[in-house]
């Protein structure tokens, strides 16, 4: 009991203090109009007040009709009553006027508050069920408290997502519109680049054709690098023209061979491993769902690199195959034996204009991965690699729910 009236205490001074809050944050001009908290006290104790005054009304009638061991229980109603109500100031109220008249009206002698052994009986009993109901009220009234606390955290919760999905979704399109922006910007770039470039070079080619009888050694060099030059620069426009089309042109998807289709890449490449000692093992690939020239196009980068990064090697070696991890998800690899690459740069392998090795190794204008990349991701799919440093590279190509899309 003395935990309980601990308790008791405890909450009875958040409640003076709650009260004390309202009222010092009514503003002053509205110091004359009726006070809401205080509309709710005299509600509250009213409530007590009435909660014992009908309780000894239902007493007398218990009474006459010879239902006197009752009228205890009614009282008990009243303090639960008003615990439950109004709170628990108002129940300690109801509680001692109820004893109070419990005591006057219906313990012997009659109409009379001396305390005889009887009321000394009925007092720690009737004490005890109050302060039971009263703790109760006060359980409930901190439950409750807790709930609305938890609902109004909740109702903020959910609204500040409702506005960071707002925001999201702004942002969303904003990017959507930005990277439109940039495609059309980059396709514009690039095909407005191709005619210039095309005619550094023919003016360029006329120039060593027509004047290298009277040019030394060094202008000969000069005008083949400016070649050379215009020749990587009319390769990387085209290649960044591409990578913008890719965003840019519809996808016609159907069903794809594709052990067929990395056959056809490897003869197309065929001119460029002539004089070349290469070992190629080729394994039975499934068949595919997606657009034709685009996934043509990836596993032409990817072989492609292959063939290049092994120029090294006195024997290359290719393979290309795919792992059923599940039927709706065959991972198609190409792997090799070349230079390889330090997987701590794996992060810039997809990039655009990204290199890992220098130009003078190994040509190239680094967007071929970029290329494989955003086709994959079109596709709804994924691309990643593994490799060591001079031992080769591997290269993974998922194409996700190729089964289901068939039949859709």
């Amino acid at each position: 009991m003395d935990s309980a009236a601990n308790t008791l205490a405890d909450f009875a001074g958040r409640d003076i203090c709650v009260k004390s809050a309202i009222k010092i944050q009514i503003p002053a001009a509205k110091a004359g109009a009726p006070i809401p908290a205080f509309d709710r006290i005299i509600l509250r104790y009213g409530l007590a007040i009435g909660s014992v005054a009908a309780a000894t009304a239902l007493g007398f009638l218990a009474d006459r009709w010879d239902l006197h061991e009752s009228v205890f229980t009614i009282y008990l109603l009243a303090v639960a009553l008003t615990s439950w109500y109004a709170g628990v100031w108002p129940a300690v109220i109801a509680f001692a006027v109820g004893e109070l008249a419990f005591d006057y009206f219906f313990t012997p002698p009659l109409y009379s508050l001396s305390v005889t052994r009887e009321d000394l009986a009925y007092f720690p009993v009737f004490a005890l069920f109050s302060g039971l109901l009263i703790w109760f009220g006060v359980v409930r009234r901190w439950a409750e408290a807790g709930l609305r606390q938890s609902r109004d955290l909740l109702e903020a919760e959910v609204e500040q997502r409702r506005a960071l999905n707002v925001e999201l979704a702004k942002r969303s399109d904003e990017l959507q519109a930005t990277n439109k922006e940039l495609e059309a910007f980059a396709y514009s770039v690039s095909h407005d680049l191709r005619a210039p470039v095309r005619h550094i070079a023919g003016f360029t080619e006329l120039l060593q054709k027509h004047a290298d009888p009277v040019l030394d050694d060094k202008s000969r060099h000069h005008i083949s690098m400016i070649l050379d030059a215009a020749s990587r620069m009319g390769s990387l426009v085209d290649d960044l023209l591409a990578f913008s089309r890719i965003g840019r042109a519809d996808t016609q998807k159907t069903t794809i061979n594709l052990e067929q289709l990395v056959k056809a890449v490897i003869g197309e490449i065929a001119p460029d491993t002539q004089g070349r000692k290469i070992i190629w093992r080729i394994g039975a690939l499934p068949i595919c769902y997606g657009d034709p020239s685009l996934l043509r196009l990836v596993f032409s980068n990817l072989v492609s690199n292959a063939v290049k990064f092994t120029r090294t090697q006195a024997q290359a070696e290719i393979e290309i195959g795919w792992l059923n991890h599940t039927p709706d998800e065959p991972v198609v690899f190409v792997k090799d034996n070349g230079v390889g690459f330090d997987m701590k740069y794996k992060d810039k392998l997809f990039g655009v204009f990204q290199r890992l090795h220098s130009q003078e190794a190994f040509e190239g204008t680094g967007i071929g991965l970029a290329t494989v990349q955003r086709i994959v991701d079109r596709h709804g799919g994924r691309v990643w690699a593994e490799a060591s440093v001079n031992n080769g590279a591997t290269f993974y190509v998922v194409l996700p729910n190729l089964e289901r899309q068939i039949h859709e």
